[in-house]
């Protein structure tokens, strides 16, 4: 068996040259548009990453404008409120809770002048608050009775945990 002589054909010869042919020219018009379409996009993630970095930048600058107002913030914090606690007035039979209601307005009425100070301020003078709590001494039910400062929390509010005791 003998292959067919197609080679001596002119026509079967111009259809393969015109395959080849073809077949670079859109081998090289893929490569064209493949370029073209990666340099596009190649151009867009650089953009994309130009802005990532500047809104980085921007949310830093932000956030560090942020932390400074609260910084500044905090330092100018008042006291708002003051709230007062009279605790193991059990131990001692009191149950006439508007006797511990009068005593409690007492107190905040003694530190009413505290409102609308600065923090820091009321902070460093809680010797004198401490000392004008502790020194008073209150009459419930024909006894005397001071108190005794267990806790106390400064911020917007001042919460003061205090405990009765029998006055000498």
């Amino acid at each position: 068996m003998r292959i067919p002589p197609l080679y001596r054909n002119s026509n079967w010869q111009r259809l393969f040259a015109g395959m080849a042919v073809g077949g670079c020219i859109s081998w090289i018009i893929f490569l064209f548009m493949f370029g073209v379409m990666q340099e596009r996009n190649s151009v867009i993630m650089q953009e994309q990453t130009n802005k990532i970095r500047e809104l980085q930048s921007d949310i830093k600058i932000w956030q560090d404008d942020y932390k400074e107002l609260n910084e500044k913030n905090e330092e100018m914090l008042t006291i708002q409120k003051i709230k007062v606690e009279l605790t193991n007035y059990e131990k001692y039979d009191i149950k006439d809770s508007q006797s511990i209601h009068t005593v409690q307005d007492a107190i905040q009425d003694d530190l009413r002048s505290l409102l609308a100070k600065d923090l820091a301020t009321v902070y460093k003078n809680k010797e004198i608050i401490e000392k004008a709590i502790e020194n008073k001494i209150v009459k419930i039910n024909g006894k005397k009775y001071e108190f005794v400062i267990r806790e106390i929390h400064y911020y917007t509010t001042i919460h003061i945990e205090i405990e009765l005791r029998l006055a000498d």
